[in-house]
């Protein structure tokens, strides 16, 4: 039993970029964003929204 799947397509790692909310505290929000728009709707004054890579998690 064989099965065809087309291949994968390839993603450059350095184009995956997160965004997140940076607390008033220092520290990221544990969750995840779908874009920087969702990000901005759930932050609160004195927190910021960042983008940042996965791979090498510095800030873009």
């Amino acid at each position: 039993m064989s099965s065809s799947q087309a291949p994968l397509e390839w993603v450059d790692p350095r184009e995956q970029i997160e965004v997140g909310v940076l607390l008033a505290n220092g520290r990221l929000a544990g969750r995840s964003f779908a874009s920087r728009e969702e990000a901005e709707a759930w932050a609160q004054p004195g927190e910021q929204v960042v983008e940042y890579n996965l791979v090498c998690e510095c800030d873009r």
